[in-house]
Formats: C-alpha cells, structure tokens, sequence
C-alpha cells in the first residue's frame, strides 16, 4: 500500500446520484486541490430518464444524453468521472460488476468513500450500488485478490481502509437516515448548483437539492461550536459515518 494523497472516490448508481447527494463534498474536496472520482455504475437510463423516453429517444440515445450530462457534471464539481455501464432497473449485484470497482478502487487509491445507503424501498439500484463499494472496497485491500484483467496487485496497488460515509437518500425518513455527519459546503455550493444546471433531464430536482441544502445547512450553523451557531449563512450535506472513527483525542 502506497502513501496515499488526499483522494476521493464517490461510488454513484445513476449518472445524477453523485450530484444530487454529494456535488458539495465533490467540489469542497476539489477546491482545496484534492482528487475527487466519480464511479458511475449505471446512466441511470431505464429508471431516471422518463423525460427522455417521453421525447422518443432510443436507449443508446439516452444513455450518451445521461453521459454527457453527467460529463459536464463532474467537470463543474471538479471531478474525474469512470462510467461502468451496468445497466440500471435493475443495478444487479455481479462478480464482474465488483472486479470493476476493485480496479477503480486500486487506481484511485482513496483516502474516503461516498456512497448510498444500504436501504433503500424506493430504489433498490442504491443499496445495491452500496453493498457492491463495501464488498469493492474489502477485496481492494487483499493482496491475493486478482485485477479484473487477471493480473495480481502489488503491494504499492492494494488499498488501505478509507472511512466510508453514506450521503442523504431522497427520502430520508423512509430510508431510516439518520446522520451523524453534518458537512458545511458553503464554500462550494456555487459548483454544485452549477453541476445540478448541468441535468436537464431531471430539473424536477434542482429546486428540490436547494432546499435541502439550505436545511441541512441551518443543522450545521446550530451545530457548530458557538453557542449561537456560525455567524454567516450555511449550506450543508448530511452524512451517516460507517466505520468506526479512529482517533487519539476525542473531539
């Protein structure tokens, strides 16, 4: 295992998952000159494009629609972005699916993971998404564990344990989120209203992403350390923390 930069990887079912749910981590960590990746499993291009459909386009349409979407949405994050095109509705859990992401995993080296939660009873693609970057994450570290293209790692290309957070589901109550991790994105939140800009096909969400931002941020300035919360206004992401966090000093 080399030392390892600050890096990034964003585990995302569908090609607007990544935006939605965590465009402002993506952008906080680009910004303060960290690597950030964007594994995106499916386009989303059954289940999440019914504007498209609606339009007449053809699936192959769709998808490179639902790309170059989510091209020009990482690149407004400040992203790098890996399509895995496994279809979606379903996301199916395969061995091949996995050996992709333990490529990405080795190539990427992250020093922290995002990605769904692990229920989910509106969409099953993300708990699947989800048990798929654990499942990813676990073999990445195993030195006898083969690349997708039957090569063995070397000890420079298996990973360490990057913490692993799961960002907000749409419908948080039903998923029964409850996070422990309340990230300010003030800073970035231009870039991320500016990457949800960059999905026509689901605009229904702009406002919607907005509001929760706006929410979320209210939680962040009542807890942050001041007895009266931060002195500026506050956009925020929630997270819900996996693994144990490792530290020395309790803060």
């Amino acid at each position: 295992m080399a030392e390892s930069a600050p890096s990034l990887l964003v585990v995302s079912a569908h090609a607007g998952d990544f935006v939605w749910r965590a465009g402002g981590a993506i952008a906080a960590a680009a910004l303060r000159g960290e690597r950030a990746t964007v594994a995106c499993l499916s386009y989303g291009e059954r289940g999440e494009s019914a504007s498209q459909w609606l339009a007449g386009k053809s699936l192959e349409e769709i998808k490179a629609v639902r790309r170059a979407e989510a091209e020009a949405a990482a690149s407004a994050l400040g992203a790098d972005i890996v399509f895995l095109d496994r279809g979606d509705y379903p996301l199916r859990e395969t061995d091949e699916a996995v050996a992709q992401l333990v490529d990405v995993y080795r190539r990427v080296q992250p020093t922290v993971v995002l990605t769904h939660t692990l229920a989910d009873p509106y969409n099953g693609d993300h708990p699947a998404a989800a048990r798929m970057a654990l499942q990813a994450r676990v073999l990445a570290q195993a030195i006898g564990v083969a690349n997708s293209d039957g090569s063995y790692p070397s000890k420079d290309d298996i990973i360490g344990a990057p913490p692993v957070f799961f960002f907000e589901p749409h419908q948080s109550e039903q998923c029964d989120f409850r996070p422990n991790v309340l990230l300010d994105i003030t800073p970035a939140f231009e870039r991320k209203r500016a990457a949800m800009e960059c999905l026509p096909a689901q605009k229904h969400m702009w406002a919607y992403y907005t509001d929760l931002a706006v929410r979320r941020g209210v939680q962040v300035k009542r807890n942050a350390g001041p007895n009266l919360g931060l002195p500026h206004q506050t956009m925020g992401e929630a997270y819900v923390r996996y693994y144990p966090q490792v530290t020395g000093v309790l803060a």
